[in-house]
C-alpha cells in the first residue's frame, strides 16, 4: 500500500495495541461479574497493554511517542473550537484532541484495572493482592467496587467520545481514520481521494 501518495503513520505495535485494547475492553465490560475469570484476565491484559504502550510512548516510532501528540490545554481547546467550526487543521499523527483522548483513556483504564485488582482481593480474596485483605467484603470492597464501576463507565463514555471524534475528523478531512489504524497508512493528501 505504500507509495508516493501515502505516509506510514501507525506502526504494528500501535495498531496491535489499539485493536487488542478494544477487544479486551469489550470482553471485560460485557462479562462483568458473570464470568469473573474471563473478566479478570481481560483486565490483566488491558493493564499489560497499557504498560507496553506507556513504554512505547517514550521509545517508539515518531507518531507513537507522547512528545508527538501531547499538547497544551490551550492547543487542545483551540483545536476543539476549530473542529466545531469544521475547520480543524489536519495532523498526520494524533491531533491535539486525539492525543488528549489517548492520555485520558490510558489513565482511566489504569484506574479501572488497578481498582479491579484491588477489588478482586478485597471482595473475593483472590488475585495478586488478596493477601492485603484479611477478610472478604467490608468497607474497602464496597468503595473499590464503586470506584471500579465508575471508571469502567467513564472509560466507556470516553470510547464513545473517541469514536465520534474519529467520525467527525474523518468527515472534515475526507479520510478514513479507521482504515489508517488498520493499515498503518494515511494519505499524504486526503482531499485527493
Amino acid at each position: 500500500m505504500s507509495n508516493l501518495s501515502t505516509i506510514k503513520v501507525w506502526d504494528p505495535l500501535v495498531r496491535f495495541f489499539h485493536w487488542s485494547l478494544v477487544s479486551a475492553f469489550i470482553i471485560a465490560y460485557v462479562t462483568e461479574e458473570n464470568l469473573l475469570v474471563v473478566h479478570s484476565w481481560a483486565g490483566y491484559l488491558i493493564l499489560g497493554l497499557i504498560s507496553i504502550r506507556f513504554i512505547w510512548g517514550f521509545i517508539g516510532t515518531r507518531y507513537a511517542r507522547f512528545s508527538n501528540f501531547v499538547y497544551s490545554p490551550k492547543n487542545i481547546i483551540q483545536f476543539l473550537k476549530d473542529t466545531f467550526l469544521l475547520r480543524a487543521k489536519r495532523y498526520i499523527g494524533h491531533n491535539p484532541a486525539g492525543g488528549a483522548m489517548v492520555i485520558l483513556l490510558m489513565a482511566s483504564l489504569l484506574i479501572t484495572t488497578t481498582s479491579g485488582i484491588l477489588l478482586l482481593g478485597a471482595e473475593e480474596q483472590a488475585g495478586p493482592v488478596a493477601h492485603w485483605f484479611t477478610q472478604a467484603g467490608g468497607f474497602w470492597a464496597k468503595a473499590l467496587e464503586e470506584l471500579h464501576e465508575f471508571f469502567a463507565n467513564f472509560t466507556l463514555l470516553l470510547v464513545f467520545t473517541h469514536v465520534i471524534g474519529v467520525i467527525v475528523e474523518s468527515m472534515i478531512h475526507k479520510e478514513n481514520l479507521v482504515s489508517a489504524m488498520l493499515s498503518g497508512f494515511k494519505s499524504a493528501d486526503p482531499k485527493s481521494h
